[in-house]
């Protein structure tokens, strides 16, 4: 066989053993079988000392790896907020795979460059953020967050005459960072690599619901950066971010909107008044494996000062070609090498529309007001209030709750996850898949109640 055929042999069977894996999500249990798991073990072993075939290779990791995978694609895994990529998401991604190209310089990746070019302004526009933000394609909403922040780092403090970026922190005047009581842990990440330490921030008082109480914000003293959020990880609820924006901003503040999921609630007619406002914030982050259903990893982080964005994150060196007339990704993102991620998002984008987008956030979240409906109905307690795509149920004690999560999961109709929100043990249903339909709605939910009901 030729090195082409070869290849093209290779590359149509991993195609094939893909598409199968995807059409046996939506049937099979969703949590693999602790079989499934332990053969896994087969794959540790030493480094190779010799060549092994790569059609080998290819079915070793399907044979073992494809049975343990849990099948986050499929419709009716609710563990955490992340999508299940759809296909058009994936196929683009496979091309884009092929093509293989490091979208650092638009001069060198025209293609992707100009690609990436067109989904952020796509995305501006859904958002109603400011047309000339700055727009970086990173790994997830970790970094989205991590590269806005270090935007706003750079703002605030050139401000007050300091050059972090040339200076450093050490003999920096000192910079404030306040934010909500149920921040996501991804945040205070950030802050603690970008320098300010994780425990460091003022932390404001929240309502029942999560949202950070406005009225509790301290007074505005010197460099300050303020973080809000756009759906609370277990309640869906969003900041008053218009109300923040207008209590610090004034005295040279920055805003900054952790919108994982959230932010894409502009995307609906129906919806977008939750986010009323939060176009006055000065960054914001989101994820676009979540609720846009592209494959990992792929956020964005949305800047309203480019430069500032700019400045805290673009590279140069003699063998770059930085000079140019156009947008190059790497100005903007902290990686220089990198996939092309804007692809998927042009790609979803392109085939939803905005009829499409809104379509697809409306019916999860019509999905998630089902489950808590039914849950309600059965006599169980629903702890928050659903105005998004979260529902957090509560079985009983501790006890039973732990109890009745993990024979949920271990059932495999569905996959659900636990938490801890305000004191109080709760079951979370995150509804975040292009796929779910109200038949995996009522499918998880008999599942679920007959199990609670051999429970309490």
């Amino acid at each position: 066989m030729s090195k082409d055929n070869s290849q093209r042999s290779l590359l149509e069977d991993a195609a094939r053993r893909s598409i199968l894996y995807r059409e046996q999500s939506v049937d099979r249990s969703v949590a693999p079988s602790a079989d499934a798991v332990a053969r896994v073990e087969e794959l540790i072993e030493p480094m190779p000392a010799t060549r092994t075939p790569d059609r080998e290779v290819l079915e070793l990791l399907d044979r073992v790896g494809s049975p343990a995978a849990m099948a986050m694609t499929g419709p009716r895994f609710f563990g955490f907020v992340i999508g299940g990529s759809m296909p058009v998401a994936v196929a683009s991604n496979w091309l884009a795979t092929a093509w293989d190209q490091n979208s650092v310089m638009h001069e060198v990746t025209a293609a992707t460059a100009t690609l990436e070019r067109v989904a952020m302004n796509w995305m501006l526009d859904l958002f109603g953020l400011p047309a000339d933000s700055g727009v970086a394609f990173v790994t997830g909403a970790t970094v989205a967050n991590f590269t806005a922040i270090a935007a706003a780092r750079s703002r605030v403090y050139a401000d007050v005459g300091w050059d972090v970026e040339a200076n450093g922190l050490i003999g920096a005047p000192p910079l404030t960072i306040i934010l909500g009581e149920e921040t996501h842990p991804t945040v205070f990440k950030s802050l603690g690599m970008l320098g300010f330490g994780r425990e460091t921030a003022i932390r404001v008082p929240v309502d029942r619901q999560g949202r950070m109480d406005a009225t509790q914000l301290p007074r505005i003293e010197g460099p300050t950066i303020v973080c809000t959020q756009a759906g609370n990880i277990n309640t869906g609820a969003f900041d008053p971010v218009a109300d923040i924006c207008d209590a610090v901003k004034p005295a040279g503040a920055w805003v900054h909107v952790d919108g994982a999921f959230g932010l894409w609630a502009t995307a609906s007619p129906r919806l977008e008044h939750l986010c009323a406002g939060f176009q006055a914030a000065d960054s914001w982050a989101t994820d676009a494996h979540k609720w846009l259903n592209v494959p990992y990893d792929s956020g964005v982080a949305f800047v309203r000062d480019a430069l500032s964005l700019k400045a805290a994150m673009s590279v140069t060196a003699a063998y770059l070609m930085t000079e140019s007339d156009f947008r190059n990704p790497s100005d903007y993102t902290p990686e220089l090498s990198r996939r092309a991620r804007g692809v998927d998002v042009w790609a979803v984008l392109k085939s939803l529309g905005r009829e499409g987008a809104a379509e697809m956030v409306e019916r999860c979240c019509q999905n998630a007001k089902r489950f808590a409906d039914g849950l309600q109905a059965a006599g169980f307690e629903v702890l928050n209030d659903v105005v998004l795509n979260q529902v957090l149920v509560s079985f009983g004690d501790d006890a039973a709750n732990r109890k009745i999560i993990a024979d949920i999961q271990k059932d495999g109709t569905c996959w659900c996850g636990s938490t801890v929100w305000q004191g109080r043990s709760a079951m979370r249903i995150s509804v975040c898949n292009w796929s779910t339909t109200e038949a995996d709605v009522d499918m998880s939910l008999d599942a679920i109640l007959a199990i609670a009901a051999r429970t309490v």
